[in-house]
C-alpha cells in the first residue's frame, strides 16, 4: 500500500478485544447450543431434529426411515455441525430411560441403561412420535417466528408452538459457559394440572403448586427421599434431589436377596454391579454371597445375595452409603426467557409457558380469522354474481378478453342490499356505497371468470349459502376469542387437558417423607448416652459407660471444663436413635437425633448449640424435649405452648414429626410477643400460668382444643394487667377430688402431709379432724404437688397446687404471690419437690444453688422467705430447678460433682 493512499489505523486493546471476543463466544454457546428455551423446552438441535422431520413428513402414523437420512437432512439444512452430535441427540430423544416422554419413535438399537451405544445411524430407523405432534402442531399457521438457516437458504422456526411445557416434562442438562441447567423430569399429568391451576389463578402461592407437582417423575422410577430439596428448587430454582434406587428384600429358603427392580435416573446399571463386587472383593461390604444381573425386556432384576449370618437391610445401607444406588440430582432450573438465560421457580416457568401459549394461540386466531375472512371474500363476490348471473354473462360475451371482461365487472356497481349485512359481518375488505351497491374485487372478479356453470344449480346455491352462514360463525367465533382473554384462556385450558387426557400416565418415581439422617440410622450402633446442657448454651453427649465405669468415692478424674459462671441446667439420659426437639423464643422450631450431638467426655463442655442449629440472629433456644424413639407413639401425645402475651396452643405431637434442616415455624408470634414454654401434655392434665404480676390461673388441658396449624397464635389462656406479662407455664396432674375435699385436706399440716406422701400409714382420719376417708388423704397426699415461686428480689415459697382453684381458661387468675416494693415481680414459677434443688442468678452474674427443704410451704397470699439476699440494683433474673434424678442420673451428677471436687 503507498503512503498516499487514504487508511484508517485504528488501536484496540487486547484486553477489551478478548472480552468482547469471549461474550460473544459465550452468549453463542449459551443462546444457540447449551441452554434451552423455557417455551418449547428445546436445545437448537433438537428443536431442528423435530422440525426437520415433521417439514420431510416422517409423522407417527407414517413408516419408520432410516436415522442416517435425518441426520443428513438436518446437518444439511440446519444444523452445521458433526453427525455424531446429532445422532446422539436424536437417540437421547427416543430412550425412553432418559426421556419420561420420549419424542421420537425409535425402531432398532437405541442403546440401553448399561451405558451400551445406539447402534450405527444406518442401522437405526425413526419416525416423531405421536406426542410429538402436538409440539408442533399449527406450525404452519403462522404460530412462531421463522428465521433464515446458517447459508440463508432455508427458513427454520425460532421456536416450535408447544402444546405442553417440555421443559418441565423431559427436563434437560447442559453446560454452557459461565452457567449450566440440570432440570429433571417431570410427571406430564402433574404439570399440566399445575399449568390449568396457574391459567385460572395468575396470583396463585407457589406453594399451591408445589401441592400438585409432587418432585420429579424420573422415566426409570425410583424412590426420592423427602420434599425439602424438591421445595427448594421450585422455591428458588436451585436444590438437590436425594433419591435412590427400588429396592426390596425377598426371602428364599431361610436365606435373604435384595432384589434391585428400579434403577437411579441417569446411572449406569453395569457400572453399578461392577462397584458393588469391587466393594465386596475390597471386603468394605463382607454381607454379600452374591451377585447377579437378570434384567431382560420385561425390566430392571439385579439380584444380591445375603450371608445367613448377616442382616440384609444394614446391606442395602451400606449400599446406599457406598454406590449410586442412593445419588442426587443438583437442580438448576435455568433457561433462555426472552433470549437471556435465567434461573427460574416453578411459577415463572409455568407463567413463561402459559404467556407462551396465549400467543400461539393468539397467532394462530388472527392466522385463521384472516383465512376465513379471505375465502368468505371470495364466495361474497361469487354470490354477487349468481344473484346478477345475467348481466355477468352479459359482460362477459361482450368483452373482447378476459382481462376486459375482469375490468368492467370491478367497474359495474352491483346490488348487494339482500346480502349486505352478511358482507360487513364477514367481509372487511367490501365497501358498500351508499347506493346499498358494491364494486366487485380483482379477486373476486377472477373467481367469477373462473367460476364453472354448475355454481348455478339450486344444490350449489344453497352450499354457498351455507358456506358463508358457516364461514360467518367462525369469523365470529374468532374475533370473540381475540376480544375476551377469559376465552383465550378457556382454549389454552381444554387444549392442556386434551393432551392430558391422551398420553398422561401414572407417576413412576415414589417420593416417601424421609430424610437421608433417618436411613443412615442403622448404620450408628444404639447406645446410652447422658447429654447435658448448660447455662451458657454448651451440650454434649457423653457415653453413659463412662460415668458407670467411675465408682463412687473414688478418687476420679480432672473435673468438668466449664467457666465459673457457667452451671448445668439439664441433663437426661437418651440413647444415639433419641429424637429431640428444640424450640426457640421466636416461634421456631428445630429437630435433631441425640447422634448428631457433639460427643464429648466428662471433661469437655460441648459445644454452642448455636453452631449446631441454624438460629437467627437474637434467637436462642429455651426449650429441649427428648422425644420418644418410636414415633408412632408420637400420635397419642399432645404438645402445649404458652407466650408472654397469655396466649395458649395446644397440637398434637405428631405435627413435629417432620422437621426440616432450616427447621420451621413452631407458633406464630407477634412483634412483641416470645415463646415461654413448651411441654408435652396429656388429656387429663391441668396447665398452670403464671404472670409477672403475681397471678396464676389453672385450667384443665382439654379447656383448649387441639390446632390443625401452627401459624396460629392459639387462644387466650390467661387476661392479663397493663404491663403484666406470663412468665412460666407448668404441666399439673388432674385432680379428681372436688373442691371441698380438697379444702378439708389442706387443713392438716403440711409435715403430716408430707410424712402421709412418704407412706407413713400410721393416723385416722378422726384424729386428723378432716370429713375425709383415709384412703382418701392418702391419695390426696400422694397426688399432692408443690408450686415454688421466685421473686426478683430473691423471695421465695412452696404452695400446695391444691390451693390453686379450677377455672375456666383466660380468666384473669388469683394471687400466686403478694408482691411489694420489697419483692419486686415474680421471675419464676414451676412445680418442685422436696428434694429438688434450685438457682438463682442474678443481672450481675451471681449464682446460689440451694436446697427446697429450706423454703417453707405457705398459702398463695404470701410474700414467702429470703433465698438471696441481693444487692442495691441486683435483681435476680433466672431461676433453674435442678429436679430430683433417676437413679442412672443421680449417679452421673454424683459423678460429675465428684470429678468437679477432686480437680479442686
Amino acid at each position: 500500500m503507498s503512503a498516499s493512499e487514504d487508511q484508517t489505523v485504528i488501536s484496540i486493546g487486547i484486553e477489551d478485544e478478548m472480552k468482547r471476543s469471549y461474550m460473544d463466544y459465550a452468549m453463542s454457546v449459551i443462546v444457540s447450543r447449551a441452554i434451552p428455551d423455557v417455551r418449547d423446552g428445546l436445545k437448537p438441535v433438537h428443536r431442528r431434529i423435530l422440525y426437520s422431520m415433521y417439514e420431510s413428513g416422517f409423522y407417527a402414523n407414517k413408516p419408520y426411515k432410516k436415522s442416517a437420512r435425518i441426520v443428513g437432512d438436518v446437518i444439511g439444512k440446519y444444523h452445521p455441525h458433526g453427525d455424531t452430535a446429532v445422532y446422539d441427540s436424536l437417540v437421547r430423544m427416543a430412550q425412553d430411560f432418559s426421556l419420561r416422554v420420549p419424542l421420537i419413535d425409535g425402531q432398532g438399537n437405541f442403546g440401553s441403561m448399561d451405558g451400551d451405544s445406539a447402534a450405527a445411524m444406518r442401522y437405526t430407523e425413526s419416525r416423531l412420535a405421536k406426542i410429538s405432534h402436538t409440539l408442533l402442531e399449527d406450525i404452519d399457521k403462522e404460530t412462531v417466528d421463522f428465521q433464515a438457516n446458517y447459508d440463508g437458504s432455508e427458513s427454520e422456526p425460532k421456536v416450535i408452538p408447544a402444546m405442553f411445557p417440555n421443559l418441565l416434562v423431559n427436563g434437560t442438562g447442559g453446560i454452557a459457559v459461565g452457567m449450566a441447567t440440570n432440570i429433571p423430569p417431570h410427571n406430564l399429568g402433574e404439570i399440566i394440572d399445575a399449568c390449568v391451576l396457574y391459567i385460572d389463578n395468575n396470583n396463585i402461592d407457589i406453594s399451591e403448586l408445589i401441592s400438585v407437582v409432587k418432585g420429579p417423575d424420573f422415566p426409570t422410577g425410583g424412590i426420592i427421599l423427602g420434599s425439602s430439596g424438591i421445595q427448594s428448587a421450585y422455591l428458588t430454582g436451585r436444590g438437590s434431589v436425594v433419591f435412590r434406587g427400588k429396592c426390596e428384600i425377598e426371602d428364599n429358603n431361610n436365606r435373604q436377596a435384595i432384589i434391585i427392580s428400579e434403577m437411579p435416573y441417569m446411572v449406569n446399571k453395569a457400572k453399578l454391579v461392577e462397584k458393588i463386587a469391587d466393594l465386596v472383593h475390597e471386603k468394605k461390604i463382607e454381607g454379600i454371597s452374591d451377585l447377579r444381573d437378570e434384567s431382560n425386556k420385561d425390566g430392571v432384576r439385579v439380584v444380591i445375595e445375603i450371608k445367613r449370618d448377616a442382616v440384609a437391610e444394614v446391606v442395602l445401607n451400606q449400599l446406599y452409603s457406598f454406590t449410586q444406588l442412593q445419588t442426587s440430582f443438583g437442580v438448576i432450573m435455568l433457561a433462555l426467557d426472552e433470549g437471556m438465560p435465567k434461573v427460574m421457580n416453578l411459577k415463572e416457568v409455568i407463567s413463561a409457558f402459559v404467556k407462551f401459549r396465549e400467543v400461539v394461540i393468539t397467532r394462530r386466531t388472527i392466522f385463521l380469522l384472516n383465512k376465513a375472512r379471505d375465502k368468505a371474500h371470495i364466495l361474497l363476490g361469487i354470490r354477487i354474481a349468481v344473484s346478477n348471473i345475467d348481466e355477468i354473462i352479459r359482460i362477459i360475451k361482450s368483452a373482447s378478453n378476459p382481462n376486459d371482461a375482469k375490468d368492467q365487472l370491478m367497474e359495474k356497481s352491483w346490488s348487494c342490499s339482500d346480502i349486505a349485512n352478511l358482507i360487513k359481518l364477514v367481509d372487511d375488505k367490501a365497501i358498500i356505497g351508499a347506493d346499498g351497491k358494491i364494486h366487485l374485487t380483482e379477486a373476486q372478479a377472477k373467481a367469477i371468470l373462473e367460476m364453472r356453470l354448475q355454481r348455478l344449480t339450486a344444490m350449489e346455491k344453497d352450499k354457498l349459502e351455507a358456506d358463508l352462514t358457516e364461514l360467518s360463525k367462525e369469523i365470529t367465533e374468532y374475533i370473540d376469542i381475540l376480544s375476551s382473554r377469559e376465552k383465550l384462556l378457556s382454549i389454552l385450558k381444554s387444549e392442556l387437558l386434551k393432551v392430558r387426557e391422551d398420553y398422561a400416565t401414572p407417576r413412576l418415581t415414589e417420593i416417601i417423607q424421609s430424610d437421608f439422617e433417618y436411613d443412615m440410622e442403622d448404620l450408628i450402633q444404639k447406645e446410652d448416652m447422658v447429654v447435658t446442657v448448660t447455662l451458657s448454651g454448651y451440650i454434649k453427649r457423653v457415653p453413659l459407660a463412662t460415668y458407670r465405669a467411675q465408682k463412687r468415692g473414688g478418687k476420679g478424674r480432672s473435673g468438668l471444663s466449664m467457666r465459673d459462671e457457667d452451671i448445668l441446667t439439664q441433663l437426661f439420659v437418651g440413647n444415639t436413635h433419641t429424637p429431640m426437639l428444640f424450640f426457640s423464643n421466636i416461634g421456631q422450631v428445630y429437630s435433631l437425633k441425640l447422634y448428631k450431638l457433639p460427643l464429648g467426655n466428662p471433661q469437655s463442655k460441648g459445644r454452642p448449640i448455636v453452631n449446631l442449629l441454624p438460629l437467627k440472629e437474637g434467637e436462642v433456644i429455651n426449650n429441649i424435649m427428648p422425644m420418644p424413639e418410636n414415633q408412632e407413639e408420637w400420635d397419642n401425645m399432645h404438645i402445649m405452648f404458652a407466650t408472654s402475651k397469655g396466649n395458649i396452643r395446644r397440637n398434637d405431637l405428631s405435627d413435629f414429626k417432620k422437621i426440616q434442616a432450616n427447621g420451621k415455624i413452631a407458633i406464630r408470634l407477634d412483634e412483641d410477643d416470645s415463646l415461654v414454654n413448651v411441654m408435652a401434655c396429656s388429656e387429663d392434665d391441668h396447665i398452670l400460668l403464671a404472670s409477672r404480676q403475681g397471678k396464676a390461673v389453672r385450667f384443665p388441658v382439654n379447656a383448649v382444643r387441639v390446632f390443625r396449624s401452627r401459624t396460629s397464635d392459639g387462644v387466650r389462656g390467661m387476661k392479663l394487667a397493663d404491663g403484666d406479662k406470663v412468665i412460666s407455664m407448668t404441666i399439673l396432674h388432674g385432680i379428681k377430688a372436688s373442691m371441698e375435699e380438697r379444702e378439708a385436706y389442706l387443713t392438716i399440716p403440711v409435715e403430716k402431709r408430707l410424712e402421709i406422701a412418704k407412706g407413713d400409714q400410721e393416723f385416722t382420719a378422726e384424729e386428723l379432724g378432716v370429713s375425709l376417708s383415709k384412703e382418701q388423704i392418702i391419695e390426696l397426699a400422694k397426688a399432692e404437688e408443690f408450686i415454688l415461686t421466685i421473686s426478683e428480689n430473691g423471695f421465695g415459697k412452696r404452695t400446695s397446687a391444691y390451693h390453686y382453684r379450677i377455672t375456666n381458661r383466660g380468666g384473669s387468675g388469683i394471687v400466686n404471690m403478694v408482691l411489694s416494693a420489697k419483692t419486686g415481680d415474680v421471675v419464676a414459677s414451676m412445680p418442685a419437690n422436696m428434694n429438688d434443688e434450685i438457682m438463682l442468678i442474678t443481672n450481675n452474674g451471681k449464682l446460689i444453688r440451694c436446697k427446697l427443704d429450706s423454703v417453707r410451704i405457705t398459702g398463695r397470699s404470701t410474700s414467702g422467705v429470703i433465698l438471696f439476699k441481693t444487692d442495691k440494683g441486683e435483681r435476680v433474673v433466672s431461676a433453674s430447678l435442678i429436679a430430683e434424678t433417676s437413679e442412672e442420673e443421680a449417679q452421673v451428677e454424683e459423678d460429675i460433682e465428684s470429678e468437679s471436687g477432686s480437680e479442686e
